[in-house]
Formats: structure tokens, sequence, C-alpha cells
């Protein structure tokens, strides 16, 4: 075991979701065990309880972490064109996959019945679907619940597609953003009085 060394609280949990995020996505869930995280970590297995109760908890705390931050380079910028926007986005949540597909698996497999992980998930969704609502020409409240409506399967459809390409790489990763982009802008032209993405072929 590393020697130990002292840290705030903060700091900790920081150090222990560090080694946690090196783990699950090193391995399938199953074989991550807490006493591997403590040990790596340079703690006790009794410090690590105190900040996350249980392996569920240790990998909520860091899911949740990932979606901030993939929220955050998720940018929605009225500056730039949908497409733009929508590249961006979905290259950085390509990445993280392709990069942690035994986290992202976990998530959407392992523990797809788990409320709180896809709770943490259904958030990040939200918003995302609001940031578009945000950068969208809606022409009235019934055009916003109409498009809303569209976005929200559209971001389920755009997880199922990735986790199962993450299992079987049937195309490579700019066919698979260019799969989703294609896949909202021929949504939504039929709900919108201007293109949303004149630039993009029909």
């Amino acid at each position: 075991m590393p020697p130990r060394r002292r840290l705030s609280p903060a700091d900790r949990r920081a150090q222990l979701l560090g080694v946690a995020a090196r783990l699950f996505a090193a391995q399938p869930y199953d074989l991550v065990l807490m006493e591997e995280v403590a040990e790596q970590a340079g703690v006790s297995r009794a410090l690590l309880y105190q900040h996350f109760p249980g392996k569920r908890d240790l990998f909520a705390a860091l899911y949740r972490e990932v979606s901030e931050q993939l929220l955050a380079k998720a940018r929605f910028d009225p500056a730039d064109t949908l497409v733009e926007q929508l590249v961006e986005g979905l290259d950085a949540h390509i990445e993280y996959f392709a990069e942690n597909r035994n986290t992202v698996l976990a998530a959407n497999r392992v523990l797809a019945g788990d409320l709180l992980v896809q709770t943490i998930m259904n958030d990040e969704l939200d918003a995302l679907r609001e940031r578009l609502l945000g950068v969208l020409p809606l022409a009235d409240a019934r055009s916003r619940e109409a498009v809303s409506a569209v976005v929200k399967s559209w971001l389920v459809f755009v997880q199922v597609l990735c986790v199962d390409w993450l299992t079987h790489e049937t195309c490579t990763r700019t066919e698979l953003r260019d799969v989703c982009v294609g896949a909202l802008v021929g949504a939504l032209r039929p709900l919108l009085d201007d293109d949303p993405a004149p630039d993009w072929p029909r």
C-alpha cells in the first residue's frame, strides 16, 4: 500500500474518485473491489467507506462527476451553427465512451435498474435537451413542445446507439457521430420554419 497522505475531506474524495475512475474504466463493474480502490488510494477500507458506503455509491458519485464534465464540454453557443454545436458535444461524449467503455457499460447495462445511476443519466439528458431548445429557432410554445419531444427521443436514441456501438463497433467514430447528427437534423426539419442545418445534406 502506498504511504498514506493527509488530505482534506474534499481532496480525499477527489483522490478516491480518481482511483475509481481508473479501475472502473479498466475492468468490468463486477470485478472492481472496494478493497482494491482503498489499496490503490493508499487508505484503509474504513476510510474509503466513510466517504462511500458501497461500490454502487462510489460508482454513482463518479458517474455524476463524469456527467457534469461532459455537460461542460457540450456547450451550446448560438454563434455557432447547429451542426457545429452537435459535433462538438457528440465528439466529447463519444470520446469519453470509447476511452471508458467499461464505465459506460456498467451505467447502462449492469446498473440499468439502479434508480440513482439512472437519475444521474436522465438529469444529464434533460440538461442537454434544455440547452438544445435554447439555441433552436422556436416560433411558439406549440413548436417548443413538439421539438422538445423530438429532442428527448433523439437523446435516448443516441444513448442506445452509442452503448450498442461500444459492444460491437460496426462503424467509425466519425460515422457514428454523423448518424446521430443526421438523425436530429432530419427529425427537426418538418417542425421548424427555417432549415436548422442548411449546410447538412438532405
